[in-house]
């Protein structure tokens, strides 16, 4: 099973423990605010920790007096400031030696004493979880600290955001809690630039446009998320695009995330009759445009076969350094896969008219 399917971590899923003196809890995460840290509410500041948690799980930790600053139980609009000792107490005792350090090849584009920019290869898990708990991007990660002298725990620090399994491109991972927390609210505040590349089924009608609806779990199957117009369920969701070529029955564009949900590319194009070529899990996988001819199926087949995966990746990163105040941006070129994929469909067209 993929990454992307166990979104709801252990951490944070405690009931209220009724015991006076606290038996039966276990630390889960213990640290020290960075004395640059600067005053902000202890549910938030948790969530840079544990992104794969919510606000609401968080404060049920808090109410049941499970979250401790400086020896005391805090709510969830204490105010974290630096040099306080945190605390997260749960029922049952975390996982022991998660993240081990992997001798795995990663391309790294960008290192400093802070931030470290890796351009991902599509079939790598970014981060140990259900079903993969190693050769994750993260073990390379921890693989490539560790022969550098460098000593930070990568559960508590790292990653500032995430890209599925099968979506090559840039990711940015902080080396320290102060990077870690600025760079993550520069994401939470959308003051990163981040451009997609998506390849996608059919001709869209416009040459540039943008998809508006809330993206939340899908009710019906639960290993997709859908798009919801009315906001009933799910989360605001904004996605602007921008044509780059038509291959007729299949349009490369690029995307600009005015949000940053789970699945939010894949869940809005498939939402507007566009899925995302070859992504199995949102039905890509099979022809959805183009002619009911052996030799047309034959010819997606193929492409398919040079690009076995979604057609999806992150080709370019922006932010602000969160030490020198610099901004940097980066762009990772097509992968082979994807590129190999545009020049058969160049060549089809070429001989098919």
């Amino acid at each position: 099973m993929k990454e992307e399917d166990f979104l709801e971590e252990e951490f944070l899923e405690s009931e209220q423990n009724n015991d006076e003196e606290g038996e039966g809890l276990y630390e889960h995460l213990h640290l020290i605010v960075d004395k640059k840290q600067e005053p902000l509410r202890i549910d938030k500041f948790l969530l840079i920790f544990r992104q794969n948690s919510s606000r609401n799980k968080i404060s049920q930790t808090c109410r049941a007096g499970n979250v401790i600053v400086n020896g005391v139980p805090v709510k969830q609009n204490y105010r974290v400031k630096p040099g306080d000792e945190v605390s997260v107490l749960l029922t049952r005792p975390p996982r022991e030696n998660v993240i081990v350090p992997q001798d795995i090849p990663i391309n790294i584009v960008y290192e400093d004493d802070d931030v470290l920019v890796v351009d991902k290869e599509a079939g790598m898990v970014v981060h140990p979880g259900f079903g993969n708990w190693d050769g994750t991007l993260v073990n390379a990660v921890a693989h490539h600290f560790e022969k550098n002298g460098l000593k930070t725990d990568l559960d508590r620090v790292g990653l500032v955001h995430r890209i599925d399994k099968d979506t090559s491109g840039l990711i940015v991972i902080a080396k320290n809690e102060y990077a870690l927390s600025h760079l993550a609210k520069q994401f939470f505040d959308r003051k990163t630039k981040r451009l997609y590349w998506a390849f996608v089924w059919g001709n869209l009608a416009d040459d540039a446009g943008t998809i508006r609806g809330h993206i939340g779990r899908h009710q019906k199957n639960r290993m997709q998320m859908a798009v919801y117009e009315d906001g009933s369920h799910g989360k605001h969701a904004v996605t602007h695009y921008k044509v780059l070529e038509r291959f007729r029955y299949m349009t490369w564009v690029e995307c600009k995330l005015e949000t940053g949900r789970t699945h939010q590319i894949r869940a809005h194009f498939k939402h507007i009759g566009h899925t995302l070529f070859n992504d199995e899990r949102y039905e890509g996988h099979i022809p959805l445009r183009g002619q009911n001819l052996p030799k047309y199926k034959q010819f997606i087949q193929n492409v398919f076969d040079i690009l076995p995966r979604h057609a999806l990746h992150a080709h370019t990163l922006g932010f602000v350094h969160p030490v020198t105040k610099k901004r940097l941006y980066f762009e990772s070129p097509m992968p082979s896969d994807m590129q190999a994929a545009v020049e058969k469909w160049r060549n089809y067209l070429a001989s098919n008219g």
